[in-house]
């Protein structure tokens, strides 16, 4: 049994949890026997055996499903169904049908995707030969060769490359959405084995390390080779889904394979999301439930006593069966009822749902204000079941890099000598906003100038060009002062590789500007200077740090001069500046105030001249503190400073980190309504802040900025405490707490707590990590929710989905978290709503969302148009459902007291069958398709309109309450109006029309034309749609009683249609139609009558909205382009070229540059690298290198 189990896919015992991985290079026998996965993915949920039986169970589980399998089985007996089987199979079967077909594509989907990927070729080496074969083949222990621009097959342990150092260069946009390339190393011993098939082939290493983990910043294990043991870390191992670049070939040993691998770990299972309707629907239909065994109940015990009292004397005309007495036809009775007032909870409700949700999901899809032209990516809804929860969303947690901003440098302003650039005014002096149509400063006269930069203020360039020698000097320092690595694949076709994006933006503009960066050597750097080739030596690099905060070169030009260029944060320049420049300081100040103000990143610049002499004393103390055996480090730091003092100032550069388009005014509109925006990054905190500020999230208006950044879990503690106080002087230790339990499950929500003015809040990984512990975990969530703004920096993976669980356990709100990289996977599968973006940054987070789209700024249509909407319309389906179905069950409910509580329906069977599958449906599926209470444009004009999704306001418990009287009301006076007008009633021709068949017709039809003209008063917006199906279902209503009612159909299936001349013996009749008209009124009345009065005296936030469109004689204009105002700032953004020391060692190394067949592409930054820690010497001479062995 269970083999034929695993052979439909269906695992029938638990996996032994692994602890320890240990394979052998090379050796498929012993790998094999341990059992781990083959690179095979699997992602999706069935097969052909198991699709039928699997689904089946899934929707079975759906309470309502098997409510309704229940009731068919009691239809099917005859002593208690007063109904034919028909009026619950047919919707069952279309419902089961719907949901089994679009199962059955999306796994379709996932199986065409799962086949592409596992197809894909990769050489691997097997039995001494490289062959080639599918990833799905690749197994754990298997080394795999790699080439440029291919993608990562498995997880792998880095053997060589052919790069020098075994360096290699990737890209990983899939994991962490960062386009700039990260540096991985191998091993030396590793590193030797080259391309030699032969020795890769004998290479069997055997590697102990980690089991699977979804870590995608941690590595742990080691390497033994011949009784060797080496430590192995992050930096030696690449993660599938990366991509390699700018490296021809590497080698690699499969470590993970498949659904092991740190990418398959971090996609994990979907979770399964609800909304909170569904949350909602799932208690009332449970209350429902008992109100339904309640009424049932009432109509037996009614049935008892009238069969005690009265059904003797109609033994004549009703025979018992043998045994048969009081209580057991009111046994019977009781369950005839629950079939009978099934329709309280119909299985059309569902079916209508689902088509709901789906056509507002391709609404999403076809909007064609949230598709991206330049990278052709639509938006897209992934889920079909989370459109309303758009419409109630309270907390947004967003990823910085390539979902705020592009990961775009752009060289945007510079101070030289006094002088700022790059504002563009106009003729007046007046600043001019920069967009598409601005002029821009043209650069023809530069041939290597690159072609994508763009300045717009024509005077740098007059500066540059009548030789103004401060300007060229500001450049000739941008030029020389970098570790960037130029490439240069065909002639005069420059490609700049910088270990961050700043220095490729500073390198650049010195390139465009005329101070162009041609190629390096270790002891050289080649420029041309205003179209002339000038090579300056290269004598030092004193390389950046976090303490530094600076870098500087020494160089000595053609003349022979010596010169050191420095550039660092202005803080640090400023402390090391001669006191001449202190009047060129203040100004440089006043213009970096402004740069930061416009949340620029910016950086001062200096220079000294230095003479032969001192150099040479200072190059000989540097090799000293460079061969000490103790402090070494500070006594490095303080031969810097002795050289790196009484510096000259020349200016000030300001680079923008470029946002996506239209997100700080994204960020505004979301904020208007009252929705919270936390920013988790594993960014440094500097940069985090600074994008804080560009956004407008972040401004020097708010009352204080608190940063948490302490080392121990008190320190946390106690700042996060005095956070609060002072937001809240009056905030106790106790946190708020609201506890309730809900259908078995305990909650605590923490209440918001009052607070005056704006906060922010700015928290690293570091603290967060104590902070979200179990004990201090509530104490974070009062003090960030206190916030306006909160960013989280330096934060993992794991810290995401933590802080979006903690909010979402103990706030009573929606949660939607957006980001575009691997690392935003778990925190996008937390929240109640994931978002992806999508485009060049990779799609493992759009993968695992519900809705993606290619820009931030679609997230306030999403939200504030089609969320709002889709909630607007779930809500007054839901409430116009309950309503026409309560009233039509109620109906039933009256008639029993009448009918000696028989269970004999008040309706005609075909009318019970056809009322909510073709009389009621689609009108009200035009109504939750079609109506809005005010277009887009209004929608954003007024984002306050958000609010009452967020309180829960259109549906909800009390909501239901009003629901349940108002159809009450409606049932008792379909009921009794009809009723007591046809009691006595004959027809023009004498005869009497009160029998039961006619009382049916008119109940049913009363009824129908009531809900119709209800539907009519809670449609705002009429389309040709609406208005067809609503005529149209009434007028196939009447058609089909006609056809039903006519002498044809009762000769033909003379059982099934009784009601022989029924409708053209009663439509006729003035009275019934008064009758008719009197009943509608009566029940439209009190709405009217409610609605008049609360507009009057307490209009909502619609009402008024809707009030000031009417007024209005035109649509609102589209919001303007907001200039952003000048703001002068005192703070800074950090010296943001990179996490970790730079790579100015190995930039002068010449076994880095040993091939001079092409350039090498620089190193880039990355976290605790062994490659910028193999050395604490940041200074080297060529002479040094010489000597080296």
């Amino acid at each position: 049994m269970g083999s034929l189990l695993s052979a439909c896919g269906i695992n029938v015992k638990k996996k032994k949890v692994e602890e320890e991985r240990h394979l052998r290079a090379n050796d498929r026998e012993f790998n094999l026997a341990c059992n781990y996965a083959n690179n095979s993915i699997k992602t999706s949920k069935y097969n052909v055996f198991t699709f039928l039986p699997l689904n089946l169970f899934e929707q079975f589980q759906r309470l309502a499903n098997a409510y309704f399998v229940f009731l068919l089985i009691l239809q099917l007996i005859p002593q208690i169904s007063s109904l034919s089987w028909f009026t619950t199979v047919v919707p069952l079967l279309l419902v089961l049908s719907i949901t089994l077909a679009k199962d059955l594509s999306d796994d379709i989907t996932r199986h065409k995707n799962d086949k592409h990927v596992n197809n894909r070729k990769v050489e691997v080496l097997i039995n001494g030969e490289l062959k080639s074969e599918k990833w799905m083949n690749v197994q754990v222990g298997d080394i795999v060769k790699l080439e440029n621009n291919e993608f990562v097959t498995a997880d792998l342990l880095l053997l060589s490359s052919s790069e020098p150092l075994n360096l290699i260069y990737i890209e990983t946009a899939e994991l962490d959405g960062e386009t700039n390339l990260k540096v991985k190393q191998a091993l030396t011993i590793t590193g030797d084995l080259g391309n030699d098939i032969q020795k890769l082939a004998a290479f069997n290493g055997e590697v102990r390390c980690e089991p699977p983990n979804n870590r995608l910043d941690k590595f742990t294990g080691t390497l033994t080779v011949r009784g060797e043991t080496f430590a192995l870390d992050n930096e030696r191992i690449l993660l599938r889904g990366c991509t390699l670049r700018n490296t021809e070939w590497c080698f690699g040993l499969v470590v993970f394979g498949g659904p092991d691998t740190k990418l398959m770990q971090n996609s994990g299972k979907s979770i399964f999301k609800r909304t909170s309707i569904d949350r909602l629907m799932n208690v009332l239909v449970l209350f429902i439930f008992g109100f339904l065994a309640f009424m049932c109940t009432i109509l037996s015990i009614g049935n008892a006593i009238w069969e005690y009292q009265e059904g003797n004397s109609f033994i004549a005309f009703l025979p018992r069966a043998d045994g048969a007495n009081a209580s057991l036809t009111a046994f019977l009775t009781f369950w005839s009822y629950v079939i009978i007032l099934n329709t309280v909870v119909p299985i059309s409700l569902y079916v209508s749902v689902e088509i709901l949700r789906l056509g507002n999901s391709y609404f999403i899809d076809w909007d064609r204000k949230m598709y991206h032209v330049k990278s052709n990516t639509p938006a897209q809804a992934r889920t079909t079941t989370l459109n309303e929860e758009l419409g109630q969303i309270k907390y947004i947690f967003s990823d910085k890099t390539g979902t705020l901003t592009q990961n775009i440098m752009t060289f945007n302003r510079c101070s030289i000598n006094a002088k700022s650039y790059g504002e563009v005014v106009d003729f007046a002096g007046q600043r001019v906003e920069v967009t598409e149509k601005t002029e821009k400063v043209d650069f023809s006269w530069n041939s290597l100038a690159d072609p994508k930069f763009c300045f717009y203020d024509p005077k740098l360039v007059e500066a540059v060009k009548s030789g103004s020698p401060e300007v060229q000097e500001f450049f000739r320092l941008l030029a020389l002062c970098h570790t960037v690595m130029p490439e240069e694949k065909t002639e005069g076709q420059l490609f700049y590789q910088a270990q961050s994006p700043d220095e490729g933006a500073l390198v650049t503009a010195a390139r465009n500007f005329g101070f162009v960066f041609r190629a390096r050597t270790p002891e050289t750097i080649s420029l041309v200077e205003m179209g002339v080739p000038t090579t300056y030596e290269l004598l030092a690099v004193l390389d950046f740090n976090n303490v530094r905060k600076r870098m500087s070169v020494i160089v000595r030009n053609p003349k022979g001069n010596l010169t050191l260029y420095c550039k660092g944060a202005d803080t640090i320049i400023y402390e090391r500046l001669h006191p001449s420049t202190s009047k060129l300081m203040e100004v440089t100040t006043e213009h970096l105030n402004e740069y930061a103000g416009e949340g620029l990143r910016t950086l001062a610049l200096a220079y000294k001249d230095l003479d032969e002499d001192e150099f040479e004393e200072w190059k000989e103390r540097h090799h000293e503190a460079s061969t000490a055996l103790e402090d070494r480090e500070a006594k490095l730091d303080a031969i810097y400073e002795e050289i790196e003092k009484d510096l000259m100032l020349l200016g000030a550069s300001a680079v923008e980190d470029k946002l996506q388009d239209g997100v700080p005014q994204t960020i505004e509109q979301l904020a208007k309504a009252d929705i919270k925006i936390w920013v988790l990054t594993g960014d440094k905190q500097e940069t985090a802040e600074n994008i804080g500020y560009s956004c407008n999230m972040l401004r020097e208006e708010m009352k204080e900025i608190f940063i948490v950044a302490a080392n121990t879990a008190e320190e946390v503690r106690e700042e996060l405490v005095n956070a609060r106080k002072k937001m809240s002087p009056q905030s106790g230790d106790e946190p708020p707490i609201v506890k309730s339990r809900l259908m078995g499950k305990k909650s605590q929500v923490v209440e918001d707590e009052k607070v005056d003015g704006e906060y922010g809040l700015v928290i690293n990984g570091h603290s967060l990590a104590f902070a979200l512990q179990k004990d201090m975990q509530l104490e974070l969530l009062r003090t960030a929710c206190m916030c306006q703004t909160v960013i989280c920096c330096r934060v993992t993976p794991l810290q995401k989905a933590q802080v979006v669980e903690l909010v979402k356990k103990h706030k009573k709100a929606v949660t939607l978290a957006i980001g575009d990289g691997a690392n935003d996977v778990s925190m996008i599968k937390t929240a109640h709503i994931g978002v992806g973006i999508s485009g060049q940054e990779g799609m493992q987070a759009v993968l695992s969302s519900d809705f993606s789209f290619a820009q931030f700024r679609y997230l306030q249509r999403l939200l504030l148009v089609h969320g709002r909407w889709s909630y607007l319309r779930m809500c007054k389906f839901l409430r116009y459902f309950f309503y026409k179905n309560f009233t039509f069950t109620f109906v039933h409910f009256w008639y029993g007291f009448f009918c000696g509580f028989s269970a004999q329906t008040v309706y005609d069977e075909w009318f019970i069958t056809l009322y909510n599958l073709m009389y009621t449906a689609l009108p009200v599926l035009a109504l939750s398709l079609f109506d809005q209470d005010v277009n887009d444009r209004w929608s954003f004009q007024y984002p306050q309109l958000y609010a009452p999704g967020q309180l829960n306001q259109y549906f909800s418990k009390m909501a239901f309450a009003r629901i349940l009287l108002h159809s009450c009301y409606s049932s008792l006076v379909l009921f009794f109006v009809p009723w007591a007008a046809m009691c006595d009633t004959v027809r023009d021709d004498g005869k009497t029309i009160a029998d039961y068949q006619s009382f049916a017709l008119i109940a049913q039809t009363c009824l129908l034309i009531a809900v119709s003209v209800q539907l009519g008063l809670e449609t705002y917006y009429w389309t040709a749609v609406n208005q067809f199906f609503l005529w149209g279902s009434l007028s196939v209503y009447f058609a089909v009683t006609f056809t039903m009612y006519s002498n044809g159909m009762y000769l033909i299936f003379t059982s099934s249609f009784p009601f022989i001349g029924t409708a053209r013996n009663s439509l006729n009749q003035p009275n019934v139609w008064l009758t008719i008209f009197l009943t509608t009124i009566l029940c439209i009345l009190p709405v009217v009558a409610k609605r008049f009065l609360f507009i009057q005296l307490k209009p909502t936030i619609n009402d008024k909205v809707r009030h000031k469109v009417r007024e209005a004689k035109a649509m609102p204009p589209p919001p303007p382009r907001k200039f952003p105002r000048r703001r002068i700032s005192t703070r800074r953004s950090g010296y943001a070229f990179s996490h970790a020391r730079g790579y100015g060692d190995l930039v002068t190394s010449g076994r880095f540059l040993r091939i001079p067949v092409k350039t090498r592409p620089t190193i880039f930054p990355h976290t605790d690298s062994p490659v910028a820690d193999s050395t604490p010497q940041t200074y080297r001479t060529i002479y040094e290198e010489i000597q080296s062995p």
